[in-house]
C-alpha cells in the first residue's frame, strides 16, 4: 500500500496514485452491469449514436491499455531508483535504468500484442494493408453469396506484417524483466518456480530442434509432428501465441479474470479496509463469544472468518484483525505462540469462507467453468467444518490453561449506535452479493420476487425497471461485485469522517488501483507458468507415468501383511502426492499462484484417478491455502509473529496444530463428494453415452439422511483430532489416548458402515470413560 503522507510522497508515487484512480474508473466502468435505458441515454448524446455498448470492452484494446497503466503504476510505486536514491549516484543510475527498461519493456509487449494479434494487426493498419485485405475478403464474400446464396464461413485474415523470428528474443526479454520486478514486489519463491518452468521449456524445445535427447521429458510438444526444418517456425508461432492468445497468453485468461470478474471485489476489499467496520466487527465477535471460555480467541476466529472472506489474503487479514485480537488473547492468558497460531489459521481460513473467498476462488471458477454461485455453495460445508474445528481447538486450549469466560464487557467493548452503523457497512454489501449470486434470472420473471412486485410474465406487460435491473445482475459475480461496491460507496458517507473529508474515498480508490496493479504483476508470473506447462504438456507426461507406476505396484507388504493397492487406497496415495506438491510448491507464495501451479501440474492426474474436476480443483485449492501456515515458509504465521513478538517457527507449528483440519477436510470431500453439495462434485471426469456420467454410487442428487450421517461422523472426527492435538479434553490426555483418538478419527469416517459404527461406539466409550476419570481427578473444573 502506498504511503499516504503527502510530505513523504514524491512525484512518482503521486502519479502512481493518479494512474491508479484512472485504472479503477476504467475497471469499474468495464464491469458496469446492463442498466435498462442507460445505453439508449448515451446514444442520444450528439456524436455518440454509434456506440453499441458501454461496458465489457473489447479485450484486444482494453487489455493492452490497462496492462500498460498497471505496469507503469508498479514502476512508479515500487521504483528501484527510489530505493537506491541514497546509495550513491552509480546505484541510483542503475535503478533509474532498470525502471526505464521496465516501462520500455511494457510498451514493447503492448506493441507486440497489437502487431501479432489478428484482430488488430497494427503494422497492417498503419500501412493500409489491412483495409486492402478486408476489402478483398468482402468482395469474395459477396461473390460467395451470389453463387451459393448463403454467407461464407467467417475467417479473420492473419496479419501480413509480423515480428517473425524477433518475437522469441522479445518474449524472453519481456519475461526476464518482469521477473525482476516480481522478485522485488512478491519475493523470490514464485519467480523461482516460473524460472524453472521457463528454462525447462527452452531446453526441451532446443532438445527437439537439435535432437539432443530421446527422453520424452526433454522434448517439448512445440516441435511434435513437424519436420526438423519447421520446428523453429512452430517455436515462433508458439512465442506469438504466448503474447496474443486469450487462453494461454501473457494478456490472456488471468488478465481476463482480473478485469472482468475479480476487479470489483478487490476494490470492495480496499473500501472495507477504509471503513470503520473492522473494529466494530471485532467488538461484535467479542460480544457474541464472551460467554465462551475462549473469549478473544473465539472472537479472533469469528472476525477473521468474516473479514477474511472480504480481504481474501491471509497476511492482510492477520494484520487487519490480529493487531486487535492477538493482544486481547495474550491479555486473557493464552500463550503468544498459540495466539499467533490461531489468528494465522483463522485468517488463512478466510479464503475458504463464502461468499467472496478471495481472488483464487474466482480463478477456480474460471478454470473449472463452474458458475461462482455454485462454487460458494460447494465451499460452504467444508468452511463451516474448518471453523468449527478451530472453535474446538480454542475450547480445549482454554480448558488446558484454565482460562475463564470474559463475562461482563468493558465500556470500550460495548457496541454503540456508531458500531451498528459500521457493521451495516460490512454486512449489507455482503448480503447484496449473496442475494445477487444466488438469485437465478428465471426466478425473476415467474418466481416469488416477480409475484411480490406484482409482475405477471403472461400479461405481456414490460417488466418493471427495478426488476429488470436485478435480473441483469442476477447470477453474475462481476455484476454482484459492482453493485456491492456501489452500495458500500453510498454507505461510507454514514461515517462522519468521510462526510467531513470525502476525498478519503478517492484516496482509497487510488490505493485500490495500486493494489490491482501489483496483483497483476503476480498474475504475470502465473501466466508464464501456465504458458510453459501448456506448451510442454508436462501434466500429461506426469499423469501417464504416475498412473503407470501406481498400476505396477498392485501389492505391497507392510509389517508382514500383504495389501492390495486399489480403490480407496489407490486414490488416497495419489491425493497424498497432490497434497505434498501443493504445500511444497505453495510455500512462500500467495494462494493464487500456489493453487494454479499445482492444479496445472497435478490436476489431470487427480481427475484421471476418478475424482470430479471440481473436487480436484477444490482439493488443490485447500492445500494452497494451507501452505500459508505450513513451516518453514508460513507467511501468515510469520505475519502473526510480527505482532506477538514470538518465535515465527513456533507460531507456524501452532498454526498447523490449530488449523490441522485444513489438511484433513480435502481428503474427506474427495472420498465424500456429496459434502460439496452440488452436482458437479459428483460428475465423473469421463463423459458417458448420455452426455454425462456420475461417479460410482452417485446420481447427482443429495441423499440428505446420508449427508446428515456423514456430518455427524465428521463432527466426531473433528472433536477427536482437536482434542488429541491439544492433548486436553475434560482433563489432560495421555500419549496412548492421543494416538487412539487419532486412529478413531480416521476409522469413524470409513465408508464401511461396520467400521464406522464400531469406531463411533468405541469413541463414545472412550469419551465417557475420560469424562468419568476427569470428574474424579478434577472435580472443581467439572
Amino acid at each position: 500500500m502506498p504511503d499516504r503522507n503527502l510530505e513523504t510522497q514524491d512525484w512518482a508515487q503521486r502519479l502512481a496514485l493518479g494512474l491508479g484512480l484512472i485504472l479503477v474508473v476504467i475497471g469499474m466502468v468495464n464491469n458496469l452491469p446492463t442498466v435498462p435505458g442507460l445505453l439508449e441515454l448515451v446514444q442520444a448524446v450528439p456524436g455518440l449514436g454509434g456506440i453499441q455498448r458501454i461496458s465489457k470492452f473489447d479485450a484486444e484494446f482494453l487489455f493492452p491499455i490497462v496492462f500498460l497503466i498497471m505496469m507503469v503504476v508498479v514502476v512508479l510505486n515500487d521504483s528501484f531508483a527510489r530505493d537506491w536514491r541514497d546509495r550513491g549516484a552509480a546505484r541510483f543510475s542503475v535503478g533509474l535504468t532498470v525502471d526505464a527498461v521496465m516501462v520500455l519493456t511494457t510498451v514493447l509487449l503492448v506493441l507486440a500484442y497489437w502487431i501479432q494479434n489478428d484482430q488488430v494487426c497494427l503494422i497492417d493498419q498503419i500501412t493500409g494493408e489491412r483495409d486492402r485485405i478486408l476489402a478483398a475478403n468482402a468482395a469474395r464474400a459477396e461473390e460467395y453469396r451470389t453463387i451459393f446464396g448463403t454467407d461464407p464461413p467467417e475467417e479473420l485474415p492473419q496479419c501480413q506484417a509480423q515480428l517473425g523470428g524477433w518475437v522469441i528474443p522479445i518474449l524472453l526479454g519481456i519475461v526476464s524483466m518482469f521477473f525482476v520486478y516480481n522478485i522485488k514486489v512478491w519475493g523470490f519463491p514464485l519467480v523461482a518456480v516460473a524460472i524453472i518452468f521457463t528454462i525447462y521449456t527452452i531446453l526441451s524445445s532446443l532438445s527437439w530442434l537439435f535432437d539432443w535427447s530421446g527422453n520424452k521429458y526433454l522434448i517439448t510438444v512445440i516441435g511434435a509432428d513437424l519436420p526438423s526444418g519447421r520446428t523453429f517456425d512452430k517455436a515462433i508461432t508458439s512465442a506469438s501465441d504466448a503474447i496474443t492468445l486469450e487462453s494461454h497468453g501473457l494478456l490472456g485468461q488471468f488478465l481476463n479474470v482480473l478485469m472482468n470478474i475479480v476487479f470489483p471485489y478487490v476494490i470492495l476489499g480496499v473500501l472495507f479496509g477504509a471503513s470503520a467496520g473492522g473494529r466494530s466487527l471485532i467488538k461484535l465477535a467479542v460480544v457474541v463469544t464472551r460467554h465462551l471460555r475462549g473469549g478473544p480467541a473465539h472472537a479472533a476466529t469469528v472476525s477473521s472468518a468474516l473479514f477474511g472472506t472480504i480481504s481474501g489474503g491471509p497476511v492482510v487479514n492477520v494484520l487487519g484483525t490480529g493487531t486487535l485480537t492477538i493482544p486481547m488473547m495474550v491479555e486473557r492468558g493464552f500463550k503468544r505462540t498459540f495466539a499467533g497460531g490461531v489468528e494465522a489459521a483463522a485468517s488463512s481460513g478466510g479464503q475458504i469462507m463464502p461468499p467472496v473467498m478471495g481472488v483464487a476462488a474466482f480463478v477456480l471458477a474460471s478454470l473449472t467453468a463452474i458458475p461462482y454461485s455454485e462454487i460458494i455453495i460447494a465451499a460452504f460445508l467444508p468452511a463451516i467444518a474448518y471453523f468449527v474445528s478451530l472453535f474446538m481447538t480454542v475450547v480445549f486450549e482454554s480448558r488446558r490453561q484454565n482460562i475463564q469466560r470474559v463475562g461482563a464487557l468493558t465500556a470500550e467493548m460495548r457496541l454503540t449506535r456508531a458500531d451498528w452503523m459500521n457493521l451495516a457497512m460490512v454486512f449489507v454489501p455482503i448480503l447484496a452479493i449473496l442475494v445477487l449470486l444466488l438469485t437465478s434470472k428465471d426466478s425473476l420473471t415467474s418466481g416469488t420476487l416477480a409475484q411480490w412486485v406484482g409482475y405477471d410474465v403472461g400479461s405481456g406487460e414490460e417488466m418493471p425497471w427495478g426488476l429488470r435491473l436485478i435480473r441483469n445482475a442476477a447470477g453474475d459475480p462481476d455484476s454482484a461485485g459492482f453493485w456491492a461496491v456501489m452500495v458500500l460507496l453510498g454507505m461510507l458517507f454514514m461515517d462522519p469522517a468521510i462526510r467531513r473529508k470525502p476525498k478519503i474515498i478517492l484516496d482509497v480508490l487510488s490505493d485500490g488501483g495500486v493494489v490491482i496493479s501489483r496483483l497483476f504483476l503476480m498474475f504475470f508470473a502465473v501466466a508464464v507458468i501456465d504458458i510453459c506447462i501448456s506448451f510442454t504438456d508436462l501434466p500429461g507426461l506426469i499423469t501417464g507415468d504416475v498412473l503407470n507406476w501406481l498400476s505396477s505396484i498392485e501389492h505391497f507388504s507392510l509389517l508382514g501383511m500383504e495389501f492390495a493397492l486399489g480403490g480407496s487406497l489407490y486414490l488416497f496415495l495419489a491425493l497424498t502426492i497432490g497434497m505434498l506438491a501443493a504445500v511444497l510448491l505453495g510455500m512462500g507464495m500467495p494462494t493464487l499462484p500456489a493453487y494454479v501451479n499445482v492444479i496445472l501440474l497435478l490436476g489431470p492426474l487427480l481427475i484421471a484417478l476418478g475424482v470430479s474436476t471440481l473436487t480436484a480443483h477444490m482439493f488443490v485449492f485447500y492445500f494452497a491455502v494451507a501452505s500459508s501456515i505450513t513451516p518453514p515458509v508460513a507467511i501468515a504465521a510469520f505475519a502473526a509473529a510480527s505482532i506477538t513478538k514470538a518465535d515465527p517457527m513456533a507460531t507456524g507449528v501452532a498454526a498447523v496444530r490449530a488449523g490441522i483440519v485444513m489438511f484433513v477436510i480435502p481428503f474427506v470431500f474427495a472420498f465424500y463428494p456429496e459434502l460439496l453439495l452440488i452436482e458437479q462434485a459428483q460428475l465423473a471426469p469421463s463423459v458417458g453415452e448420455g452426455g454425462r456420467k456420475f461417479l460410482p454410487g452417485y446420481d447427482g442428487s443429495i441423499d440428505f439422511p446420508g449427508l446428515a450421517w456423514l456430518l455427524v461422523r465428521l463432527l466426531v472426527s473433528l472433536y477427536l483430532v482437536a482434542s488429541a492435538l491439544s492433548r486436553f479434553d475434560a482433563a489432560r490426555i495421555s500419549s496412548l489416548s492421543v494416538g487412539l483418538r487419532l486412529v478413531l478419527a480416521v476409522l469413524v469416517l470409513f465408508k464401511s458402515p461396520l467400521i464406522a459404527v464400531s469406531a463411533l461406539t468405541a469413541t463414545l466409550i472412550l469419551l465417557a470413560a475420560h469424562r468419568f476419570i476427569a470428574r474424579q481427578d478434577y472435580p472443581a473444573r467439572s
